[in-house]
C-alpha cells in the first residue's frame, strides 16, 4: 500500500491495482506478448463463463477446480437452466472451440494464447499471492503429436525462464511437478520454482502436457497426411500477476521494494534538492530531457523535504536516483544514488551519462540475481531420513533436497508428517544417495520438497 503498488477493495479477496503496480503489469506482458508472437503464438479471448455441463466433460480437471469454483445462478430476476462458472482457467473452453475449427492435419498447430482476469475462490487471499480474482496469460495450443507438443511445453518453459532471470532477476529451479502435485487433467506438469528472502517456494510458472486426455473426452480429432482419424496433443501454460509477489519478496527489504530494472516502472528518478534555485531546476530538467529518450526517468521538483523524497523512492523500489544539490552544482557532478546497495557515487555532468546510467543500471540487476541466488543456495539443503527432514524444518526454511521413489504414498508421507510439499523434480539432477528417503527402495530420482505460498 505505501509503494502504491495495490489497494484493498470492498469485494473479499480481492484488490485494486494501482497504477504503478499495473505498470509492471504490462511491463511484463509487454515482454512474454512479444516473445509468444516471435514464436507463432496468437493472442485471442474466450468468454469468462463456462456452463456447467462444459466443465463437467473432464472429470479430473472438474473435480481439481471445484473447491475454488464461483457460479452464477441467476441472469437479472431470473435464475438460469444451467449454471455457469466465472473460468478459473480456460481449457474447456478452448477444448469447445478447437472441436469446431480443426478438421485436417493443416489445421495444426494451433497456437493460441490469451491475457486475461481469472476467478478461484480463495479461503485465505493475500494481494498479489493468493487473490479471488488475478490477472495473468494462458495459453493453449494443439499439435500433431505427442513429440511437437512436448517441445511447445518445454519451449515455454524456457522463455518463463528467461522472463524471471534477465527481466525480473529471479533465480528459478526448472522441473517436472511429480504425479501428486501435477495440474487436474495434465498429463505432465513442469515448473519454475522461485524461492522467496524468508525460504518458502513460490511456483512463478507452468507449462502442461495434455496429450490427448482432453480431445478425447471433447472429440477433437482431424484428419492426418495418410486419411486417418486422429486425436490432437494439447498443451496450456501460464504466469500470472502473482510475479509481482515474488518481486516484492525476493528483492524488497525493511526499506520497501526494490524493483529489478528491467521491469521498474521508473527507472531513474531525478531530485534537484534546492527546488528555488533555477540554475538547479533548469539543469536538472535539462538531465532528464536528455536521459527520458533511452530510460523510464522522472524529476521531482514537489515542495516536499528532500528526505521524504529519498525514503518515498526507497519505499517504491526505483532502482536508481540522482542527486542535484548546490553543491554538486558547484562541483559540476551530480549525485547517483543505487536502491540495491545504498552505494553513492559522484558523477561528472560532462560525462556520458546514458552509458554510466546503463551501466549501473545492469549492475543492479546482476547483483539483485546474484543476491537472491546466494540465499537460495544457503537455504537448500540434503535429507537422508524422514527425522533429517523434520529437524531441518523444525528450525529453518528453504529448499530440501531427497533421493524419492515413484511410490506415492512416500511422497503423501512426507507431506503429511513434515507438512511441506514436492516442488518439483529438478531438470538438472544429482544422485545424493541410493534409496528412498521413505522406504529404501532403490531409486536415482532427486526431489525438491519445500513450504510454499
Amino acid at each position: 500500500k505505501k509503494a502504491e503498488l495495490a489497494e484493498y477493495s470492498s469485494i473479499k479477496g480481492c484488490m485494486i491495482i494501482r497504477p504503478y503496480g499495473f505498470k509492471i503489469w504490462e511491463n511484463i506482458q509487454s515482454y512474454l506478448d512479444k516473445k509468444f508472437k516471435k514464436t507463432g503464438h496468437e493472442n485471442i479471448y474466450m468468454p469468462m463463463f463456462i456452463p456447467e455441463s462444459l466443465l463437467k466433460k473432464e472429470s479430473d480437471h472438474v473435480e481439481g477446480f471445484a473447491p475454488e469454483a464461483a457460479w452464477v445462478t441467476h441472469g437479472g430476476n431470473e435464475k438460469l437452466n444451467e449454471r455457469m462458472c466465472v473460468r478459473p482457467t480456460s481449457e474447456t473452453l478452448f477444448c469447445e472451440h478447437y472441436s469446431n475449427i480443426i478438421e485436417s492435419y493443416k489445421d495444426l498447430p494451433k497456437l493460441y494464447n490469451q491475457w486475461c482476469s481469472v476467478v478461484r475462490w480463495e479461503k485465505s487471499t493475500r494481494p498479489f499471492l493468493r487473490t479471488t480474482e488475478f490477472l495473468w496469460q494462458e495459453g493453449h495450443t494443439a499439435h500433431e503429436n505427442e513429440d511437437d507438443a512436448m517441445r511447445e511445453v518445454l519451449k515455454m518453459l524456457d522463455i518463463y525462464e528467461e522472463l524471471c532471470k534477465n527481466i525480473l532477476a529471479i533465480p528459478v529451479i526448472k522441473g517436472k511437478k511429480t504425479n501428486i502435485e501435477k495440474f487436474a487433467g495434465a498429463k505432465q506438469t513442469y515448473t519454475i520454482e522461485s524461492m522467496m528472502h524468508d525460504g518458502k517456494a513460490l511456483q512463478s510458472g507452468t507449462t502442461h502436457y495434455f496429450s490427448d486426455i482432453f480431445a478425447k473426452a471433447f472429440n477433437i480429432t482431424f484428419t492426418d497426411k495418410n486419411g486417418e482419424q486422429k486425436y490432437v496433443h494439447q498443451t496450456s501454460w501460464g504466469v500470472s500477476s502473482r510475479l509481482i509477489g515474488s518481486i516484492i519478496m525476493v528483492h524488497g527489504d525493511n526499506k520497501g521494494l526494490c524493483l529489478p530494472p528491467r521491469i521498474a516502472p521508473i527507472q531513474v528518478i531525478i531530485v534537484p534538492i534546492n527546488i528555488k534555485d533555477d540554475k538547479i531546476i533548469n539543469k536538472a530538467y535539462e538531465i532528464y530531457d536528455h536521459l527520458k529518450k533511452h530510460f523510464r526517468c522522472l524529476i521531482d521538483k514537489s515542495n516536499k523535504s528532500a528526505g521524504w523524497k529519498f525514503n518515498q523512492y526507497d519505499m517504491k523500489g526505483i532502482p536508481l536516483r540522482l542527486e542535484l544539490g548546490s553543491r554538486d552544482f558547484e562541483k559540476n557532478s551530480i549525485t547517483l544514488y543505487r536502491r540495491d546497495t545504498g552505494e553513492k557515487v559522484m558523477i561528472p555532468l560532462n560525462s556520458n551519462l546514458n552509458e554510466i546510467i546503463k551501466e549501473y543500471l545492469d549492475k543492479v540487476h546482476e547483483k539483485l540475481f546474484e543476491k537472491a541466488l546466494k540465499i537460495r543456495e544457503q537455504k537448500t539443503y540434503v535429507a537422508k531420513t524422514i527425522e533429517d527432514l523434520k529437524n531441518i524444518y523444525k528450525s529453518k526454511s528453504g529448499f530440501t533436497k531427497v533421493m524419492l521413489c515413484d511410490n506415492e504414498e512416500c511422497e503423501t508421507k512426507i507431506k503429511n508428517e513434515v507438512s511441506i510439499t514436492s516442488r518439483c523434480i529438478p531438470f538438472d539432477q544429482t544422485k545424493l544417495y541410493d534409496k528412498c528417503i521413505c522406504c529404501n527402495k532403490p531409486t536415482d530420482t532427486m526431489v525438491l520438497f519445500g513450504k510454499s505460498y
